[in-house]
């Protein structure tokens, strides 16, 4: 499949933050058959921006995972355009039975997740959308979000928050899945694409060497865990104070990572944790 000549427009949204970095890229594709790829916040001027952009002609509202900075307004440009919304599923849709039992026993987390999301229709792994503009293959690549789609076009990837290039991305569970991230990092990178179009950040143009120092810094970081839980056992909070070199108002975000690395662990037997898992849980070497 080659990609149209005519690259992608691209729409930011007025959210930057910490984990937005410069804000919500909206992607517009398409000439006469327009396809929106995550419309982000409902903010209503970057939303009536998006409609302007693609004046009548906009088909497909695609929605990569349903966090608030991505999907919040696919309702809104949806009743503007009425072009219906694509997505995996809903806020929950995708979690592996564990990190559904671990929901169920109140391990809080789920940062941004857009509860009032309802997409019109839902997109399996592998399913294919076409118009005579352009052709997306849908990929079901779970980790950041368990629901979360990239969508393949050509040799180029819309990757959503699954790859960034000025950031590693937040993995925060239930939601969050450290063992699907790593599953979904090896997807990707078989695909091979060209470049990589994240929602956040600019283009990534060398999407292998990125892939792999991705995946190195979470082996890394899971080497520091288990170093540190040598020395005595801890709560994620404990660890991420005593691993991260962040300052106080990043340390909940450095937790929930380091929640991630520990459910993992404990998945393979090397670490052990008393009682039902939660955020102050402590843990010990195996």
């Amino acid at each position: 499949m080659t990609p149209p000549a005519k690259e992608p427009l691209q729409i930011l949204a007025p959210n930057p933050s910490p984990l937005t970095g410069p804000g919500t890229t909206t992607f517009l594709l398409g000439d006469a058959h327009v396809a929106v790829i995550d419309p982000g916040p409902d903010d209503p001027a970057h939303i009536e921006a998006i409609a302007r952009a693609g004046r009548d002609r906009i088909g497909h509202i695609l929605i990569t995972h349903a966090h608030r900075d991505h999907s919040a307004g696919a309702a809104r440009l949806s009743r503007l355009t009425g072009a219906p919304v694509l997505a995996f599923g809903d806020a929950h849709a995708g979690r592996s039975a564990l990190m559904a039992r671990l929901a169920d026993d109140g391990l809080g987390g789920g940062e941004g997740l857009d509860h009032a999301f309802a997409p019109d229709q839902h997109l399996r792994d592998g399913q294919v959308i076409a118009t005579p503009d352009w052709t997306l293959t849908a990929l079901h690549t779970p980790g950041h979000a368990a629901g979360h789609l990239s969508f393949q076009w050509g040799d180029r990837i819309f990757c959503g928050d699954l790859v960034m290039g000025w950031s590693s991305t937040l993995i925060s569970p239930p939601d969050g899945d450290l063992s699907a991230y790593f599953r979904s990092l090896d997807r990707l990178a078989a695909l091979a694409p060209r470049v990589l179009l994240p929602t956040h950040g600019p283009a990534i143009a060398a999407p292998l060497q990125r892939i792999d120092e991705l995946a190195r810094h979470r082996r890394d970081r899971t080497a520091q865990i288990l170093a540190a839980l040598r020395t005595r056992p801890d709560s994620a909070a404990g660890l991420a104070r005593r691993i991260y070199a962040v300052p106080e108002q990043v340390l909940p975000i450095a937790t929930r990572n380091v929640l991630a690395h520990l459910i993992a662990l404990s998945q393979i037997g090397a670490v052990d944790f008393p009682g039902i898992l939660s955020a102050e849980t402590v843990f010990s070497t195996a």
